[in-house]
């Protein structure tokens, strides 16, 4: 019988140079030292990885870097400002929270350090945290690893470096069920490192766009039509002076600046992924981001889940829906002002009687920008738009099961408009603190008989869905030119929350 020969086991572990603890009364100065630290112990992971690879790969020694971290330390219970959402702690006590890309996050990192500042009086220290950085995280976006290099190192990849952890990977925090240790700082930020790497990853695979193209306001659909109007509006922007936008962006990182008429740099994917992004770019992530969801609650709740890390101001979905009333006719619009959650995906993080409240800023918007589109107001307004419950479930086929429980469901909740996302990315931004809304259009109405005909379809979706469209945009702007503090209202703030938005 053969004999096997197991590798020693290393002892020894190599890592940069300590960094040594530093205090910031400069939220711009803080950013930078984060930065100077992430590019320092990223740098020293892919160099070791390199080193490793090109010597054939096992010296018995384990390499190792940490995340930064930034902290900050209260002592008083100095009442701030009651009217803020956020930038704030609400105890004394010390608060840190660990960094990933601060180049990524460097105008919110700005933006959240100098709010606490202001509103406490204090310093923020940066350092380096006890969590290790992920090999695969410190790779460069767009990096390709050869897999011959891979293969050339002798132990697994695990034994020589840190690699994704799932067990600090969590939303524990966002979902308000984190347990502070006894002695342990209280978190900062809703969202750790890993938590953040995790997802920016993930973008990537689902939407074919880097994460930097990602804007504040983003849209969210359930039909390529609404893409293609999207697409087409774009272009024609970029090519007759953009209106203030600056870049468009689509899958493969396919970029057309103002003044083109064609793309000028990026690879179109030889095809779609599976939720595709498209980016009508402002500076400072202001524009508008569109994603197309494709159908039902799991792909909302993973493309919610990862596009929360990002921080936005807002995200609207804009859809077809099944009108539930008689009076509704083909093309009206749905404004969501409850919802009724049977989508199930988000049972385990948020709990169905947790009530989904409308927000006032995202109704108001919506409503407003229905009226500038369509030309009407008041008593008129209602001619064509409803406002009510909308009710979302996991099931497509529900019409072939029996429908009296459904339907006894709906009537009693008062619902209106049935889909198969709504809810769950209402909720969604509920549980992550991102402003919501829903406006949906009725494309049938099941409940009464009324489907589209062969032809019909053709000729709804080409007059409505620019219409919807052009009233999604036009809503969207409407937010971007609204004070942030007024917009990140204190409606979705917990009992204990952390002091970044």
């Amino acid at each position: 019988m053969e004999k096997r020969i197991y590798p020693q086991a290393i002892e020894s572990v190599v890592m940069p140079e300590p960094f040594g603890r530093q205090s910031f009364d400069s939220a711009e100065k803080a950013v930078a030292a984060l930065q100077a630290l992430y590019d320092r112990n990223t740098k020293f992971l892919r160099d070791s990885f390199a080193e490793l690879a090109a010597a054939g790969g096992d010296n018995g020694k384990r390499y190792r870097a940490f995340y930064p971290e930034i902290g900050v330390t209260t002592n008083s219970f100095t009442q701030i400002d009651s009217r803020q959402a956020y930038g704030h702690m609400p105890t004394p006590g010390h608060f840190s929270t660990t960094i990933t890309q601060p180049g990524l996050f460097e105008s919110y990192l700005v933006e959240q350090l100098r709010l606490i500042m202001r509103n406490h009086g204090v310093a923020v220290t940066v350092s380096e945290s006890t969590t290790p950085i992920p090999l695969h995280f410190a790779f460069l976006e767009g990096t390709h690893v050869d897999g011959a290099a891979a293969e050339r190192i002798k132990r697994p990849i695990r034994d020589l470096f840190d690699v994704p952890d799932l067990d600090g990977t969590d939303d524990q925090i966002a979902n308000g069920t984190f347990e502070v240790a006894f002695g342990e700082p209280r978190p900062l930020a809703p969202f750790t490192a890993q938590r953040i790497d995790y997802s920016l990853h993930r973008l990537s695979h689902y939407t074919a766009t880097t994460p930097q193209h990602f804007q504040n306001f983003v849209l969210f659909t359930n039909y390529q039509f609404y893409i293609d109007e999207f697409v087409a509006r774009a272009r024609d922007l970029m090519a007759n002076g953009g209106g203030g936008y600056t870049e468009f962006v689509e899958p493969g990182n396919v970029t057309t600046r103002v003044g083109q008429s064609a793309p000028s740099e990026g690879v179109a994917p030889p095809r779609l992924p599976q939720m595709p992004a498209y980016h009508l770019k402002k500076p400072n992530h202001g524009g508008i981001t569109m994603v197309n969801i494709g159908v039902g609650p799991s792909n909302a709740k993973t493309i919610t889940d990862h596009i929360a890390v990002l921080r936005p101001h807002a995200w609207v979905m804009l859809g077809h829906c099944a009108g539930l009333r008689n009076t509704q006719a083909l093309g009206d619009y749905v404004l969501a002002h409850a919802y009724v959650r049977e989508d199930h995906v988000l049972d385990d993080d948020l709990p169905v009687w947790v009530p989904i409240p409308p927000l006032a800023e995202i109704q108001v918007a919506l409503q407003e920008a229905v009226a500038e589109v369509t030309g009407l107001s008041g008593y008129d307004l209602k001619r064509i738009m409803r406002t009510g419950t909308v009710a979302t479930i996991d099931n497509r086929n529900w019409e072939l099961r029996d429908q009296r429980g459904p339907v006894q469901r709906l009537s009693q909740s008062r619902a209106i408009a049935l889909d198969m996302e709504s809810a769950t990315i209402a909720a969604n931004g509920f549980r992550f603190r991102v402003p919501y809304g829903t406006l949906l259009c009725v494309s049938d109405k099941p409940l009464h008989g009324e489907l589209k005909l062969p032809g019909m379809a053709t000729e709804f979706y080409k007059r409505q869905v620019a219409q919807h469209l052009t009233i999604g945009i036009r809503a969207m702007e409407k937010l971007a030119e609204m004070p942030m503090e007024r917009l990140h209202s204190r409606k979705l703030r917990s009992f204990s929350e952390t002091a970044f938005q």
